[in-house]
């Protein structure tokens, strides 16, 4: 990729702590390990908070890093994000916790170094809200959930 951003990051626990990764050269998304001090089972129907152990400094207010679910837990165990994106803003310096739901039907067993979840960085728009009387008009207007067909 050639656009590239410096984030800091600071290992919170254990200095052997493994630092996000991007599974290949293409991947947008820099898989977050889990940080445990043992073995954790998540339940079917049960909300986590999984520790990394790592905290991060995004470069600027313009920077925001979002959370997402890792496609092979959710579609294996029915591992997902409770919150459905986690964001974590540029003034945070606390811990990046991953929240995560079992929505399948077995219990998922998750152990320290485990890929639980990916972070992409993304660029961050604040909106100057403009109140008006109308809209602009468009051929789909108002039609959601489904109005432009399966």
């Amino acid at each position: 990729m050639s656009d590239s951003i410096i984030v800091k990051i600071k290992k919170l626990t254990s200095p052997s702590l493994a630092l996000p990764t991007y599974a290949t050269a293409s991947s947008a998304g820099a898989d977050l390990c889990a940080n445990l001090q043992e073995q954790l089972i998540v339940n079917p129907g049960e909300n986590v908070k999984i520790p990394t152990g790592l905290a991060i400094e995004l470069p600027s207010q313009e920077v925001v890093a979002l959370v997402f679910a890792r496609s092979g837990l959710a579609s294996r165990h029915g591992m997902g994000l409770t919150n459905g994106v986690g964001v974590i803003d540029s003034d945070y310096r606390g811990e990046i916790q991953v929240l995560m739901h079992n929505s399948g039907s077995e219990p998922v067993i998750i152990n320290s170094g485990d890929r639980i979840a990916q972070m992409v960085f993304m660029p961050v728009f604040h909106a100057l809200f403009e109140e008006v009387a109308e809209l602009q008009e468009t051929v789909r207007g108002s039609g959601g959930f489904g109005s432009t067909g399966v």
